[in-house]
């Protein structure tokens, strides 16, 4: 059993989260071939947040992003009940652990559930799990939008199931162009019209990689790494 010493209330930090999505291989720089064709300066893979660490990390910055839309939401005079949704299947850790960040650190006692990519025919059956939607606004989490093919679909089924999106939450936008101008997560905010917010973008990679954060780990801090990204940044970005 692994035990190390942990703070007793850790915050989210963009750079303290690519930090360690690096030094857990979630996130990597090199040359990678995307489903487009194109060849990516970087990866980032989120079924890899596979501890308690990176999962709790990653739960509070979807939590304070949520608190803060609540409390917008709430001085504006139009107060909400929090139903948050993972979409299946990296979304389901994702949902469960934020639920747990919003009551531990926000005192935001939030609904929530998630998909089955197979509706099951025994038993409660159905596509859904958790909190009933019908008739809720709810606040959809996932990893990373690439075409917004599977958000499109978990939209569906919560439409179906009588239930509005109040907004889409994801752990990196890559701001990147799909087949025209506009990126998968601008298109989706167009479509939906709601807020399609990310904890972390290429912006704050690139970030990163240009300040002395990376001189903690000189794999991670590389002049090159940084002109490919800049450089992919002007040709595919939006």
């Amino acid at each position: 059993m692994s035990h190390v010493t942990r703070p007793q209330d850790p915050t989210f930090s963009s750079h303290q989260f690519i930090q360690l999505a690096l030094d857990n291989q979630v996130l990597k720089f090199g040359e990678f071939v995307l489903k487009s064709g194109r060849i990516s300066p970087y990866f980032f893979n989120a079924g890899l947040l596979a501890t308690g660490e990176m999962l709790s990390l990653l739960a509070r910055g979807y939590a304070d992003a949520l608190a803060e839309q609540m409390n917008t939401a709430n001085n504006s005079g139009n107060e909400q009940e929090l139903v948050i949704f993972g979409a299946a299947y990296k979304g389901i850790p994702f949902v469960a652990a934020t639920a747990q960040a919003l009551w531990l650190h926000h005192g935001i006692n939030a609904k929530w559930g998630y998909n089955r990519k197979e509706a099951k025919t025994h038993g409660e059956g159905g596509n859904l799990v958790g909190a009933d939607v019908s008739g809720k606004a709810v606040w959809v989490l996932d990893d990373v939008i690439t075409a917004g093919t599977a958000m499109r679909e978990v939209v569906e089924i919560l439409e179906q199931a009588g239930a509005s999106v109040a907004g889409i939450l994801v752990a990196l936008d890559r701001k990147e162009k799909g087949q025209a101008e506009h990126s998968a997560i601008q298109e989706l905010a167009a479509t939906l019209e709601v807020p399609v917010r990310a904890l972390v973008d290429i912006d704050d990679l690139i970030s990163y990689l240009a300040d002395d954060h990376g001189a903690q780990n000189g794999q991670h801090k590389d002049a090159t790494q940084l002109a490919k990204m800049q450089h992919y940044r002007e040709q595919y970005g939006v």
